[in-house]
């Protein structure tokens, strides 16, 4: 069951580069604006702009590509599966025909399109959380939702529960190997069967690993009460955030390079 390890959102790796030094706010207005981006895009050049500048903040965060690649292939069956309906569903010019099924000219542009959308929204959000430690990437999010303190929203709560969140994919998808070892043992078997019938093995995981999340969430409750937290009113940060000008030059670079991929219309 190697599926579980290759699930790398959510998880920090930590690194003495350019990229893990960045103020956290900047990283995560990056990836909103390279993600809106990725939708306002309608040519392959402008794709490969994107690509080509993921895969340089990629290499300047000094995490091998490799690590951030093995995130896909857990999504490797959302993302054919999304390939197929367009080459099936979409209408134009048909280049081949299986049975009742025609395979068009445009569907399988359009299909090669989403495909790499997917694939540039999952890269992107990796290496947000590869190179953002959790309690700067709460702290980046809390700053960013200040502005809604004014009509009392708790940005530090939100910030906080979405931050969880988010790390605690890779805890759970951790149990989930543990369990399925742990059912193996006892002769259960998750291989065998048509599609179904896998489905209803994986049924017995279920409960356990809900059972283990509520704990993990009762235990995290419980210490928090513990150091005495109360919220975010009146918290102080041990490490303040700063903008500095490495900061502002790596936005701008950002901005101008998305502006020419959204340009780009060749």
């Amino acid at each position: 069951m190697m599926f579980f390890r290759n699930i790398t959102i959510g998880q920090y790796i930590y690194r003495d580069s350019i990229i893990h030094k960045l103020d956290p706010r900047v990283k995560i207005i990056t990836v909103i604006l390279i993600i809106t981006t990725i939708f306002l895009v309608n040519s392959w050049t402008g794709f490969f702009i994107i690509g080509f500048y993921l895969f340089i903040n990629i290499s300047l965060a000094k995490v091998h590509p490799k690590f951030v690649l093995k995130g896909i292939k857990p999504l490797l069956f959302i993302i054919s599966f999304t390939l197929l309906i367009h080459f099936f569903t979409t209408p134009g010019d048909i280049i081949y025909r299986i049975w009742i099924l025609n395979i068009t000219r445009e569907g399988i542009h359009r299909g090669l399109f989403i495909s790499v959308r997917l694939f540039y929204l999952i890269l992107s959000t990796s290496w947000l959380t590869l190179t953002t430690s959790p309690i700067a990437l709460t702290d980046g999010i809390e700053k960013l939702l200040s502005f809604l303190k004014i009509i009392r929203v708790p940005a530090h709560e939100i910030a906080m529960m979405m931050t969880i969140a988010l790390r605690f994919i890779p805890t759970l998808m951790e149990e989930t190997e543990k369990i399925i070892k742990a059912q193996i043992a006892r002769g259960a078997d998750f291989e065998s069967g048509n599609l179904v019938k896998r489905i209803q093995n994986f049924l017995p995981i279920i409960i356990p690993l809900f059972i283990n999340a509520f704990h993990r969430a009762d235990d995290l409750a419980i210490a928090m009460e513990a150091r005495c937290y109360r919220g975010g009113e009146g918290r102080t940060h041990y490490r303040q955030l700063s903008i500095n000008s490495i900061d502002h030059v790596f936005i701008i670079i950002t901005l101008f390079i998305l502006i020419v991929s959204y340009l780009w219309v060749v």
